[in-house]
């Protein structure tokens, strides 16, 4: 009877582990103290824990990452590469999620902080912060990076003298029908709208070729809800959201909300916000700031429009990017300046956040991308 028990135990293991594909989070990462470039580490998500793989040596700054939609390829941007910014591309190992260099673009750019790819695979957009521009990387068949075919560069300032004091190009988005991109200029409080191209890799303005923001908010990051009729644009210099009804035919954008404060009443310090995501039923929404260091919880109503509702402390400082997991269990916060990735339980129902008690060390976190290895 014993040996049927460790017999049956033993197969119902073996199935247990066949359906559920390992996972890899790729952070990215600033080049100090310490770090060697982007790091590789295997989640459990049975007990919520992370461990190391591999590390990737790159010693510009690959801060931001995107993971092509085959599953194939990984794209870093290369943020303190000298004079114009870089962007590499590397191999993806289907087994273990390791990853392999293979060939490096420029950004057309200083300071690239952001890349997205849009869902053929074809295209990679970058947004250079310190050059305030924005560019098109095509990508190979074989995953690797052709040199730009497009690139934009955009004139104007906003009222915070300090931040606003030329155009800073933070993100791009891609809408979900893959027929517009959404570019985030901090520096003008504005969002440009384009069509992009897959054969040519050109983009054009727009029917509607931009919104714009409160001045001297700063537009940053943004996420687009699950069923396509909302977006959520981060205002750095505000701490505040601003939430759009998306035309999905048309690209434009027509804002519903503007300003929605993030941070408590009582809270006077300085704050920059960061980084935007909801859950995957897109019943609430999550954002970053850096200073309260802190993830605020917002619930979405059906009509779009969002309430802060909490706060989740991020155990550390400068919470500068953070991941939903896209099974909706788990959030993982990366604290850019105590260099810790802390692990937290989601409650689908009431959107609140849970330490598990896993924290994993890695220098300068900034950017974190959850894959399933096939």
């Amino acid at each position: 009877m014993k040996k049927l028990f460790t017999v049956t135990a033993l197969l119902f293991s073996l199935m247990v582990n066949a359906q559920s594909p390992k996972e890899v989070l790729y952070v990215g990462t600033y080049s100090t103290r310490g770090s060697e470039g982007i790091y590789v580490l295997e989640f459990d998500r049975a007990n919520g824990s992370l461990k190391q793989l591999q590390t990737v040596s790159n010693a510009k700054s690959p801060s931001f990452l995107a993971i092509h939609p085959t599953g194939k390829f990984l794209y870093s941007v290369n943020e303190a590469a000298p004079n114009s910014g870089g962007v590499s591309s590397y191999t993806i190992e289907p087994k273990t999620g390791k990853l392999a260099m293979m060939n490096q673009q420029s950004s057309h750019g200083r300071g690239p902080c952001h890349i997205a790819i849009d869902q053929t695979g074809k295209l990679a957009f970058v947004s250079n912060y310190g050059g305030g521009t924005f560019t098109v990387l095509p990508i190979q068949n074989d995953g690797t990076l052709a040199p730009a075919t497009d690139t934009l560069k955009y004139e104007g300032k906003g009222p915070n003298a300090q931040r606003q004091e030329k155009p800073h190009i933070h993100s791009a988005t891609v809408s979900p029908n893959n027929r517009f991109v959404y570019v985030c200029d901090l520096g003008t409080d504005k969002v440009y709208i384009y069509e992009f191209d897959k054969a040519t890799g050109k983009v054009k303005p727009a029917a509607t070729p931009y919104a714009t923001v409160s001045a001297g908010s700063g537009p940053r990051h943004i996420t687009i809800h699950p069923n396509g009729k909302f977006l959520y644009l981060v205002e750095e210099l505000t701490s505040s959201v601003a939430t759009f009804a998306l035309d999905n035919k048309t690209g434009a954008l027509t804002m519903i909300q503007d300003n929605v404060k993030t941070l408590p009443d009582d809270f006077t310090d300085k704050n920059t916000s960061a980084d935007i995501h909801t859950d995957p039923k897109g019943k609430f929404l999550y954002h970053s700031n850096r200073g309260y260091n802190a993830l605020a919880i917002l619930s979405i109503a059906n009509d779009g429009k969002v309430t802060l509702i909490g706060q989740q402390p991020t155990d550390g400082k400068t919470p500068r990017n953070f991941l939903v997991d896209p099974k909706g269990e788990y959030v993982f916060a990366a604290n850019q300046d105590t260099d810790n990735i802390v692990v937290y339980k989601l409650d689908s129902k009431t959107g609140k956040l849970t330490p598990t008690g896993t924290q994993v060390k890695v220098p300068a976190p900034v950017c974190l991308k959850l894959f399933s290895v096939k």
